[in-house]
């Protein structure tokens, strides 16, 4: 494992589960189980982490590995239930809580999707849980794709000669992970040399890295207390809201900005209600958001791991004016991008390869259980335009979840996904009991700002969206 994806693996207790997931619902009817255990199984070749389980080094000498499970059977990771009439919103609501409430198991692969019946309008739903582990935002999108079809027609099963490798003793488990770690420095050299070709660009990526460095000295500052952190617990309710890309469009085309502008703006209004139906004050106000962004390359496509930055962003809940909440966010995002900060976040993330791994670890827990700068965090994945499929049924909708850790109570995840916006907001079960008030306050943020739009005159040339976040 890199030192971000052991980091994942690290960090995670009783209490944070670091799951990642998906609910995709589908258009009825509902296949036979055997008919998703066929579809699965046709696709196993081409995820080969899907039969590879999580081990140790010993005395944590080295990063964790990924070894083959002898003992792999698809039956244990493909669950079926059903939900109770009428089977709407709110019960497909919280059977997704109580499942991700469960932590994966840590001794098999690390995913589980389970099959959900009985949904209203004769649909039924695929929920899918992988450790954060194994990908992130970008990597999961694309694991969605092979995993689901392009076409009702379906694709022709892949040859499947897996067998398992023997699994490793504690000498050669320690080999591997202590041999892994051997070849971190020539991979670091061989950036050097790759840098030192390209002393122009070398340069410029040293004074981004500074300035962005001192646009992230902020973070070492508290944010105020507020109900959205303190301890939380193992358990999660988990709602959703949805928004059109058609709307997007408008919007932007009236009063400028990104699409992931406009998004974080109505996320701005969804967290604006929430606090003030919690009767905190709002009076120069901001929620202090972590802002993952992608480092995935396009060459990196399909590889299935973690590649990924950080921004920290200022959200201006104590704005009332929906356009002047839209421009607010949208000169944060462009002071932190402008400033550097996600090329410095991704140099402090990639100097974990240079720790040793039990350092690692340690560190990693204490930075999260005892952060006190992030009230939340916001994480935006480009899906695909073109519908994906399960045994010939049509998927219609796809929410993401998004995991907790620390004292962060609520995370909001974005999934485009053909002309929608799907969001998915995970909050801890005893600190977020009102977690619709801020789902209901997102689609108010996008419904204000459309409405304003018509009132606006249109802006000549919007900046292009940004192909950054993940």
């Amino acid at each position: 494992m890199s030192s971000l994806d052991a980091t994942f693996l690290a960090i995670e207790d009783a209490v944070n589960h670091m799951h990642i997931g998906s609910v995709g619902v589908f258009e009825g009817p509902p296949p036979t189980y055997a008919e998703i255990e066929r579809l699965v199984a046709s696709k196993l070749p081409l995820v080969p982490r899907y039969r590879q389980k999580a081990r140790l080094a010993p005395a944590s000498i080295g990063r964790p590995v990924w070894i083959d499970d002898p003992h792999f059977h698809l039956g244990y990771h493909l669950r079926h239930s059903a939900l109770p009439a009428p089977g709407g919103d709110d019960e497909l609501r919280r059977l997704v809580g109580r499942v991700m409430s469960q932590q994966l198991d840590r001794h098999r692969p690390l995913w589980e999707t389970w099959m959900i019946e009985g949904l209203d309008d004769g649909c039924w739903a695929l929920i899918t849980k992988v450790h954060h582990c194994m990908v992130d935002g970008i990597a999961g999108t694309d694991l969605l794709s092979v995993v689901l079809d392009r076409s009702p027609e379906g694709s022709p099963p892949v040859v499947d000669d897996w067998q398992p490798s023997p699994e490793p003793g504690t000498a050669e488990l320690a080999w591997h992970s202590v041999s892994g770690l051997a070849r971190v420095p020539f991979t670091l050299g061989a950036r050097a040399a790759g840098l030192a070709l390209h002393p122009a660009t070398t340069a410029q990526r040293v004074v981004e890295v500074g300035r962005g460095a001192t646009a992230m000295g902020g973070l070492l500052r508290s944010v105020p207390g507020s109900s959205l952190t303190g301890p939380i617990g193992p358990h999660r309710r988990w709602d959703h809201a949805r928004a059109e890309i058609a709307d997007v469009r408008v919007i932007r085309h009236a009063l400028g900005g990104t699409l992931n502008d406009v998004v974080l703006a109505a996320v701005t209004r969804g967290f604006r209600d929430l606090l003030a139906s919690r009767g905190e004050s709002l009076d120069g106000r901001t929620v202090r958001t972590l802002v993952p962004v992608s480092l995935r390359t396009a060459d990196a496509r399909g590889v299935f791991d973690n590649r990924v930055s950080a921004m920290f962003a200022e959200l201006p809940v104590a704005t009332a004016d929906p356009i002047e909440r839209l421009e607010g966010v949208r000169a944060e995002l462009d002071r932190l991008k402008e400033a550097g900060a996600p090329a410095a976040a991704g140099v402090v993330s990639q100097a974990g390869d240079l720790s040793p791994p039990l350092l690692t670890a340690i560190f990693s827990r204490i930075a999260v259980h005892q952060q006190s700068s992030v009230e939340t965090v916001t994480t935006n994945v480009p899906g695909p335009r073109e519908p994906l499929y399960a045994c010939g049924r049509r998927m219609a909708e796809a929410f993401p979840y998004v995991p907790l850790a620390g004292k962060v109570r609520i995370g909001v995840a974005i999934f485009s996904y053909q002309d929608a916006l799907h969001f998915g907001v995970t909050g801890d079960y005893d600190g977020a009991p009102d977690l619709e008030v801020l789902s209901r306050g997102i689609e108010a943020g996008f419904a204000e700002l459309l409405a304003v739009s018509a009132d606006s005159p249109a802006v000549p040339k919007p900046r292009p969206a940004a192909s950054g976040l993940g």
